[in-house]
């Protein structure tokens, strides 16, 4: 057999031309990974509706730690005036001890019970005062009454530290939650924005579309008020006529149709969910929670056979959305950011419960 010979390597003529073929096609490839196609309307439409979805929750949240730091807040305030009156208290029984303490001076020297008292501990003089038979009969009601004034001010401080301590945590949670639903709000924007021209032209039609609707549905509302007649076009149940409690809920929320959602909001131009019902409600002289969570609990469970106008209608299995019943199977809510006050059937979104408040 004869030799087998080595492959010539490739001549530098041969070697641009590879080069060049493979720069070609890495760049080619690399064009085509770039080129994207722009995402479906309605996988964009899923993406922003869980995004606002968990905006919701947050918000929900955020109502709640909200509302506790105002209350928080109320109580600080209360107890900080009460230390501040307990220590005004403690400044005219020490100006009366000085005086005492001036006139015992004057004659000839200060009961050590006195001067224990002006300078040292008011918490703890009495005790050592009465072991050394230092307190005079005429003194004791005073240097008591000193002594019960400091130990209710050194409680009232202490209660006063816990609650500032308390309302500093809610208001970094606070926070916390806002920067979730920023941030939740600008992806949805995001999502949005990746949209082809067409889509987005799409999507600003139907909004328009929405807010219109929603619009007819004030202006019928109204005009149904004024003259106790249906507009079936829009198919919407009339508000019940005046009188009773459930007719001021429902009146209430009739009267907000068109307005924007607007988180955290309680009115009277926007509303979040619960800021809305909350809202109707006060409408009837009745006080809700601020949470939907917690306005799940503001009254007794209504099964859905017995639904009556008024009722707050609770979704989804946190309890994070809420409307207002208002027959024929729908509800007036507040939907989301980018939407206004709206009708809906409550079978649009995951039903869990309704209560009667």
């Amino acid at each position: 057999m004869g030799k087998r010979r080595k492959p010539s390597p490739p001549s530098r003529a041969r070697m641009a031309v590879l080069t060049t073929a493979m720069a070609g096609g890495a760049v080619l490839a690399a064009g085509t990974a770039h080129a994207e196609p722009a995402p479906s309307l309605a996988s964009v439409k899923e993406q922003v509706d869980k995004l606002n979805e968990e905006a919701e929750q947050s918000i929900e949240q955020y109502n709640g730690f909200k509302d506790k730091q105002q209350k928080l807040q109320t109580e600080a305030n209360r107890i900080q005036e009460k230390v501040a009156r307990g220590q005004d208290a403690m400044n005219e029984l020490r100006t009366r001890l000085g005086a005492v303490a001036a006139d015992q001076y004057r004659n000839g020297g200060i009961d050590p019970s006195v001067q224990l008292m002006l300078d040292s501990d008011p918490a703890g003089y009495l005790e050592r005062a009465s072991a050394q038979n230092q307190v005079a009969d005429t003194q004791t009601a005073l240097l008591k009454q000193a002594q019960t004034e400091q130990r209710r001010l050194d409680q009232d401080r202490a209660e006063a530290t816990a609650t500032l301590a308390q309302l500093d945590s809610v208001g970094t949670e606070l926070a916390a939650r806002k920067q979730q639903i920023q941030t939740k709000l600008a992806q949805a924007q995001a999502t949005l924005n990746k949209l082809s021209a067409e889509d987005r032209a799409r999507v600003n039609a139907q909004q328009a579309a929405e807010k219109a609707k929603a619009e007819a549905q004030q202006a019928a509302a109204a005009d149904r008020a004024s003259r106790s007649a249906a507009r079936p076009d829009l198919n919407t149940p009339a508000p019940p006529a005046a009188g009773g409690r459930a007719a001021a809920i429902v009146q209430f929320a009739y009267a907000q149709l068109g307005k924007p959602y607007q988180w955290s909001a309680t009115g009277p131009n926007s509303f979040d969910c619960s800021g809305l019902t909350g809202a109707a409600y006060r409408a009837a002289d009745v006080k809700l929670s601020r949470m939907s969570q917690d306005q799940w609990n503001d009254g007794p469970r209504v099964a859905r056979a017995d639904l009556q106008p008024g009722d707050l209608v609770f979704f989804y299995e946190d309890i994070h959305h809420v409307g207002i019943y208002i027959g024929d199977g729908k509800m007036i809510h507040a939907p989301r950011t980018g939407k206004n006050v709206e009708v809906l059937p409550i079978s649009a979104m995951p039903y869990m419960g309704a209560v009667r408040p």
